[in-house]
């Protein structure tokens, strides 16, 4: 194979994947990111079957465990009690799978060890403004430093907020008050699922286990609550007993977590863009993860499609012949299965995020009695790990072996 001279603009789960990937096949890789030192943003997160297919083939998956937190279902009860979300991965039809939760911070430093041993370059200080293509190559801009010299390719792992698309980024009317919080024996959380609590689809709030970051000492749980963008500056107006208040009277045992938040500062409101980059490629450059596609978190798959577009890139730039070939290929293989879940997260979105009447009472009324019922919630099960589509054949990739991971995981 040729080798290619590749920057990645973006240090987050896509970049660093693809420049594990393609410095593994003998390419030259510089990633370029805005940070003064490597870092995350953001809490917590899913790692999904389709996205441990991925680190399972880096030889990340016993690390990515040891980090994170096991859960084995997704559990979600409205104001009054009754279940309106019981998505057991055990539904899924494969032995022993569970999903992971995972701080972001955790998920990271995976990566970013991984691509520190291989010794790949990391730019940090370079807020990227766009790029520049001429005879030799395609080269980055900045915002104060100078142009970098021409790559063979430049991969856009920036994110939704990427400036290398013009179209109007979709930014969603709901966002997430976020914070990480430590858990306690006595905590009154199941500890392997993801809680969630509705009051209609106005108000949410949940609790993910997200595992032992390292260099602490004990495990945390992702804290998240469910707020329009446009209710951001009230909340932040608002005394933080009073909206505590309002959080109890929806989930009581949120109590103990509440009383952790000291500093309305321990809180990060995130926001979200439903968006699609179309095309993803250019000469010279694909776009990869966030950055190509952007969705509602409802379902729990940005960083598991990142993963998955990244092995979707090292594997096209490995069989392709030409450049324009092998970017082809990467997104043949990946172009169904984001089109799927754009769809999909478009259509559930409502469902737990909307002010209408008529969104939550078709959750509670019709899709929660028919996810109780085989083949519905083998779908639900599909969908919620990643799986739906059959994004892993095209790929290559198999889910791990999870009774194996499990095991190991209990010698450690």
């Amino acid at each position: 194979m040729t080798r290619l001279s590749i920057a990645i603009a973006g240090c987050g789960p896509a970049g660093l994947a693809a420049a594990i990937l393609l410095d593994a096949q003998g390419h030259e890789i510089t990633i370029f990111d805005q940070f003064d030192e490597p870092g995350p943003v953001g809490s917590g997160l899913m790692i999904q079957p389709s996205g441990m297919a991925v680190l399972d083939r880096l030889g990340l998956a016993e690390e990515t465990l040891a980090r994170g937190a096991r859960v084995d279902a997704l559990l979600g009860l409205e104001e009054h009690g009754k279940a309106v979300l019981d998505a057991p991965y055990s539904k899924l039809g494969v032995p022993g799978a569970f999903g992971i939760g995972i701080h972001r911070a955790s998920l990271f430093g995976v990566l970013l060890e991984a691509a520190q041993a291989r010794g790949i370059a990391i730019a940090t200080g370079h807020a990227v403004t766009g790029s520049t293509l001429d005879a030799a190559g395609r080269r980055l801009t900045f915002d104060t430093r100078e142009p970098t010299a021409a790559f063979d390719l430049v991969i856009d792992a920036t994110g939704w907020r990427t400036v290398f698309d013009s179209e109007p980024k979709g930014v969603l009317e709901f966002g997430a008050l976020w914070a990480s919080l430590p858990t306690l024996p006595g905590d009154p959380f199941a500890g392997n699922l993801l809680e969630q609590r509705y009051r209609r689809a106005a108000q949410m709030v949940g609790v993910l286990p997200i595992g032992t970051r390292k260099g602490e000492t004990g495990p945390e749980v992702a804290f998240f609550w469910s707020l329009k963008r446009a209710d951001y500056a009230a909340w932040a107006d608002t005394p933080l007993d009073e909206w505590k208040d309002q959080v109890r009277a929806l989930w009581p045992d949120t109590g103990v977590l509440l009383d952790r938040i000291e500093r309305r500062e321990q809180l990060t409101f995130a926001i979200y863009a439903h968006r699609t980059q179309n095309p993803p490629t250019r000469e010279r450059m694909i776009a990869i993860g966030d950055a190509w596609h952007s969705a509602s978190p409802q379902l729990g798959q940005g960083a598991n499609m990142a993963l998955l577009d990244a092995w979707g890139l090292a594997r096209g730039i490995e069989e392709g012949r030409t450049l324009d070939e092998k970017l082809r290929l990467a997104v043949s293989w990946r172009r169904d299965h984001v089109w799927l879940y754009q769809w999909v997260t478009r259509l559930f979105t409502p469902l737990y995020q909307s002010d209408t009447d008529w969104h939550p009472a078709i959750r509670d009324r019709l899709l929660a009695p028919l996810s109780q019922i085989w083949p519905t919630s083998r779908i639900q099960a599909q969908l919620m790990s990643g799986l739906f589509g059959f994004p892993l054949g095209p790929l290559g990739l198999t889910v791990p072996d999870y009774e194996a991971l499990s095991a190991s995981a209990s010698r450690s």
